[in-house]
């Protein structure tokens, strides 16, 4: 099946929200039952003007797979450049792909059923603005009837100005705080009860810099935070715990990223193994002012690959709290055994013995990124509506008290320079 999607949505802040929420609902055809049954969503749509190839910005793309019960294998991306124009964009084929005249193949991996996967297409500008002409995405799996579903989706070159993307990792205990996910595999979940950090980022990919930062937390059901940075708000709305923060003297540059230190605790209480959803988004201001409370960071190539993506319609983040509910075992009492006799000691032993690690595979629910492919998440589980919903109104409710502080939130396309 073939959907050729535009950009309808207004793009600002919380607003993206919505969009995001909806995700999850999206109908599709009944496939058998013992075929992976996969949907692919852009969420990216703008490139601004002025983007070099060395901080090329990855086109955000999703993978649903809430809609069918089969776990996919081997999911495959195609992309077909052909339909670009070259005096306005050129596109990177990741390392890894496989490349043939203007198409390339990534493989992605396996999606377990029930959850969704993000990857980027790396793209940057080469001349004008305007209409830069169709990406045309396909995506199958080993063990799905054919090509599943494709995507002729426009790409559009706005003005130079800054494009803030978030990123956020799903929560487990032993996360690496980095600002991306690479060789993290096999992480332990949460124990109800304990804390964990969150691990996100925010992204300027765009041509200028951002002078001024504001962004904001929304926590699954069960979740609360145990820290978070000055200069946040903290408010429970509509059951879910909301963090609205802003540094008002943070200045992002292009290719760089911001972040601050972020923990949150496990309700004792929860009983699920999955809470979802988190969200995180950002938003830039109309300048900076004093001195700023974290210094941003220049983003690594293996950051960008993790994960980086950007425009005013894709600055939100979603994420999944994996909770421990296996029992905890008792330790057995240890015996006491009277030695017979006195062991005679052994020769010392001379040289070290180096362990040899056995290599694993990379993808999975939660895994690490391996090198070369598409910039991908972890997996991530699709949105109830019901839930979306209540996320939607948290994050209209944040919109009001940005706006009781006299915050004013800025998108890319609202930063006009001359071509």
């Amino acid at each position: 099946m073939t959907f050729r999607y535009r950009s309808t949505l207004a793009r600002a802040g919380v607003v993206a929200l919505l969009s995001t929420a909806g995700l999850g609902a999206v109908a599709g055809p009944a496939y058998a039952a013992d075929k992976a049954d996969l949907q692919l969503i852009p969420l990216s749509y703008q490139l601004a003007k002025g983007v070099s190839e060395a901080k090329a910005k990855p086109f955000k793309f999703q993978v649903n797979n809430t809609v069918g019960t089969v776990d996919a294998k081997g999911v495959r991306v195609t992309v077909e450049t052909k339909g670009l124009k070259s005096a306005k964009v050129g596109v990177l084929a990741p390392q890894g792909c496989d490349i043939r005249g203007t198409t390339f193949s990534c493989l992605l991996g396996d999606l377990p059923a029930g959850t969704t996967e993000d990857f980027g297409i790396p793209l940057f500008s080469t001349g004008g603005k305007g209409a830069a002409g169709t990406l045309t995405v396909s995506i199958s799996a080993a063990n799905g009837a054919g090509v599943l579903d494709t995507v002729e989706h426009d790409i559009t070159v706005t003005d130079p100005g800054y494009d803030l993307t978030t990123w956020v990792q799903d929560v487990y205990a032993d996360v690496t705080v980095d600002g991306d996910d690479a060789g993290e595999a096999g992480l332990r979940p949460v124990r109800p009860g304990q804390t964990a950090p969150l691990d996100w980022a925010v992204f300027n990919d765009g041509s200028e810099r951002a002078t001024g930062i504001s962004y904001g937390i929304t926590l699954p059901a069960g979740v609360t935070f145990a820290k978070l940075p000055e200069g946040c708000v903290e408010q429970n709305l509509g059951g879910f715990a909301n963090a609205y923060c802003e540094d008002l003297g943070a200045v992002l540059k292009p290719g760089q990223y911001y972040t601050a230190d972020v923990r949150v605790t496990v309700g004792a209480d929860v009983t699920e193994k999955l809470l979802r959803p988190g969200f995180v988004w950002a938003a830039g201001l109309d300048s900076a002012a004093g001195t700023p409370e974290e210094q941003p960071k220049v983003a690594t190539s293996a950051q960008r690959r993790a994960f980086s993506e950007a425009d005013d319609g894709d600055n939100t983040a979603q994420f999944d709290v994996f909770v421990d509910q296996s029992p905890q075992s008792t330790p057995s009492p240890t015996p006491t055994v009277q030695p017979t006799s006195t062991p005679t000691a052994g020769p010392t032993p001379t040289g070290s013995v180096t362990a040899v690690p056995t290599p694993t595979a990379g993808g999975g629910a939660g895994g690490g990124s391996g090198d070369g492919g598409l910039p991908v998440t972890g997996a991530q589980v699709g949105l109830i509506g019901a839930i979306g919903a209540a996320v939607v109104a948290a994050g209209v409710a944040l919109m009001m008290l940005s706006r009781r502080r006299k915050v004013v939130l800025v998108t890319p396309g609202e930063e006009r320079t001359e071509d």
